[in-house]
């Protein structure tokens, strides 16, 4: 498949990540990769607490539908938005084979103009979709169209990863130490952008978040927080003693906001 150009990527999708969802042998062996993450078991916690009342739910960068599936047997409308049209043609066929009431739709996460205001009861922004995003600006767009999509008192859980954990990995040590006098140089880069190899996709992107970071921008966007949850290091549980350094020990963060 020919490459497009920097300047004719989408906005907030680096070469990378254009990559990653390009590929059909990505999307082909997602489910077996992540079988045993066990995020997603505790993702599918947090939804099961909050997620009371079936509705109208939009899992904004939604993979293969991991969200969406166990959402719908539980009697939720989903409506799943990606990029990847790889990625939605598994979720597509999951959803026939379960006669799941589930649609699609390929869109760029920072210009979902085609799906109309207050039409979503809930909204799912899950494992660090939020930082495969390049651009503050371009995060808020996302952030403020999952404001503009979710009825009044609608629901948005996200999660990202957070930066200052790296402090705890020789590996993240020294990448911290390369990446910070680039930020200070100007280098084009914001603090917590990280580019690096994954599953033979070179210059992967994923921006790492500050616990006040992802707390600005969320307000910013027009959400209020009613859950916050520091992850442990298994990402299978919240973190414990999160007064004691918790913006630096905690894995990421799963938010849950109003």
């Amino acid at each position: 498949m020919a490459q497009p150009p920097e300047w004719q990527l989408p906005p907030g999708v680096t070469r990378g990540v254009w990559n990653y969802i390009q590929s059909y042998d990505i999307a082909d062996q997602y489910d077996d990769y992540f079988a045993l993450n066990r995020l997603f078991e505790f993702d599918e916690q947090v939804l099961a607490r909050h997620f009371c009342r079936p509705g109208v739910v939009i899992d904004l960068g939604t993979g293969t539908g991991r969200a969406l599936m166990g959402l719908a047997r539980r009697g939720f409308r989903g409506l799943g938005v990606d990029l990847s049209r790889s990625m939605l043609h598994i979720v597509a066929e999951k959803a026939r084979l379960e006669q799941l009431p589930i649609q699609v739709v390929q869109a760029n996460l920072v210009d979902l103009g085609c799906i109309r205001s207050r039409s979503a009861d809930y909204a799912v922004c899950l494992f660090s979709t939020l930082g495969m995003i390049r651009g503050r600006a371009n995060r808020h767009r996302l952030l403020a169209h999952a404001r503009r999509i979710l009825k009044p008192g609608g629901l948005l859980v996200v999660h990202v990863h957070n930066l200052w954990f790296n402090l705890y990995d020789p590996a993240g040590r020294r990448w911290l130490l390369a990446h910070l006098p680039r930020v200070l140089l100007g280098r084009g880069m914001e603090l917590g952008d990280k580019y690096f190899h994954y599953r033979g996709i070179p210059q992967m992107f994923l921006h790492t978040f500050r616990q006040g970071e992802l707390a600005g921008a969320l307000g910013r966007a027009g959400f209020r927080i009613q859950e916050w949850i520091p992850l442990h290091v298994s990402r299978q549980r919240p973190l414990r003693c999160r007064w004691l350094l918790g913006r630096l020990r905690a894995n990421g963060w799963i938010a849950v906001c109003r």
